[in-house]
């Protein structure tokens, strides 16, 4: 078995050690200091007292593999650097050179030489240069001159990306001295997106039609584009930031935009952000982010790109694992059950594509989560769920294994009476009862009414819809309706 051994632990040495404890083989080390060995021993890592620049001391260990010299004195790193390659002609020796190190002695004996001055240049070169870099300065520079609260405005009944990115550019905002507030209007409902904000102590604020806007000294968006869009947001308001990866339906605002299509999430792009500048995230915003990042990729199974696994990667280690696990397996309410039910007793299934109303509901997200579990009915690869809260009728379909854009579908189905719109395999819908289907004498004449155009509509777009072969897919989400309410 090879053996690690580490020859003086400051605290570089210290970090290293705790980097590679899971790593396979034998880890040892020397260091001078009783105490700095006492709590290694407690750490459980096999230390000894002793001076490593001394051959003596060396002398007793065998099999080594790698060594580390990495005390916090740069001259007794040149000087256990030289005995140990006396002493280990065949390892791999790695030294770190301290502050004033003599870079050119410690690089005639080790492999590799770790110079602090050169890694802080390197990364601060990287933080100030590039275009990318330089993106991410302009919007600090926008967060700055901010006067009074920023208002980080989500879309309506803000989903898991909404919400991650909402308190992500407040602690961006905050990390330049400007305050910053989370704001939504609507309803958090579906049990996931409760069970994030609640559980990870995320300060959101909901804004009603009679709040006044004044009170704030600037807005940005976030997961979606323009006010008024998919928010109740006047249409004229100034827009300072706009951070979004939807394709916006019309002209963007703002003094600072960053719109990217090519990602799966905005939470990847606040990483990318607080990245970029630097910005620490605590346990509970990486923890959102992360899960943003999930949900809107689908698990990595939907657009993701390179740039939201990098962010993945870098979220990984701040995040607090039990509680994640404990946002994605919630507990689910009697409604849910209750929508469920209905979707089943009424479905109507026509091949392998399945279309069921539930009536009237209370909470939207019900619908989502009912196309979501009837798609895991055997034989069957679409399903819409189509339920109605006052005088507007809100549709939500899910697709697998099929070659007809769904998002493209419901355009054709419902655009003409209504708004619809999404990904090729989840969309949504939104109809005004009134408009759509008329006046009805009572509920039971209005049900009827709206199940006989819905499915009709729907049937005969999915049956009349090209297939991916003759044609080209328009954007993801260029309906421009937030994807939790597809």
């Amino acid at each position: 078995m090879v053996t690690r051994l580490f020859l003086g632990c400051g605290a570089v040495g210290q970090r290293l050690l705790e980097a590679t404890e899971e790593w396979t083989g034998q880890t040892r080390a020397v260091c001078t200091s009783e105490s700095r060995v006492k709590t290694l021993r407690e750490e459980g890592v096999d230390a000894t007292v002793g001076d490593p620049s001394e051959r003596e001391t060396l002398a007793a260990f065998e099999d080594v593999g790698v060594v580390v010299v990495a005390a916090d004195d740069a001259d007794q790193n040149q000087r256990v650097a030289a005995v140990a390659r006396r002493c280990f002609p065949e390892a791999f020796l790695l030294a770190y050179t301290g502050h004033d190190g003599d870079i050119a002695a410690l690089r005639s004996v080790a492999d590799s030489v770790v110079d602090p001055t050169a890694v802080v240049a390197t990364e601060a070169t990287n933080r100030v240069s590039g275009e990318a870099v330089g993106d991410s300065l302009r919007l600090r520079r926008v967060l700055t001159e901010i006067d009074g609260t920023l208002a980080v405005v989500m879309h309506d009944n803000p989903d898991p990306d909404a919400i991650a990115s909402g308190v992500a550019m407040c602690r961006l905002a905050e990390a330049t001295g400007t305050d910053a507030e989370a704001c939504y209007y609507g309803d958090i409902s579906h049990q996931e997106n409760r069970a994030m904000v609640n559980l990870l102590d995320l300060d959101l604020r909901t804004l009603g039609p009679d709040d006044d806007l004044g009170q704030f000294g600037g807005f940005a968006l976030v997961d979606h584009a323009r006010p008024s869009i998919n928010d109740q947001l006047p249409e004229e308001l100034h827009v300072d930031i706009v951070v979004d990866h939807h394709p916006p339906r019309g002209p963007v605002q703002g003094r600072y935009q960053d719109i990217r299509t090519d990602v799966g999430s905005t939470s990847t792009l606040l990483t990318d952000h607080c990245h970029r500048l630097g910005v620490r995230l605590d346990e509970s915003v990486a923890t959102a982010l992360l899960y943003g990042i999930q949900i809107d990729t689908n698990e990595f199974r939907r657009e993701a790109s390179r740039l939201d696994f990098e962010a993945a990667a870098r979220l990984l280690p701040y995040v607090d694992e039990a509680v994640l696990d404990r946002i994605e397996s919630p507990s689910v309410d009697g409604e849910t059950l209750d929508t469920l039910s209905r979707a089943i007793e009424n479905r109507e299934v026509r091949g392998s594509v399945i279309v069921t109303g539930v009536g009237s509901i209370s909470d939207r997200d019900a619908l989502p989560q009912a196309a979501d579990k009837l798609l895991t009915m055997s034989g069957i690869t679409c399903t819409l769920v189509y339920g109605f809260i006052g005088d507007t009728t809100y549709v939500s379909a899910r697709a697998r294994g099929t070659d007809v854009d769904l998002g493209e579908t419901l355009r054709a189905a419902f655009n003409q009476i209504g708004s619809a719109g999404g990904h090729a395999d989840m969309a949504g819908a939104q109809i005004p009862v009134t408009q759509a289907f008329g006046e009805f004498v009572d509920e039971a004449e209005r049900d009827e009414a709206i199940r006989d155009i819905i499915t009709d509509r729907f049937f005969d777009a999915w049956y009349e819809r090209p297939r991916d072969s003759d044609v080209v897919t328009p954007p993801r989400g260029s309906s421009g309706l937030p994807y939790d309410r597809e």
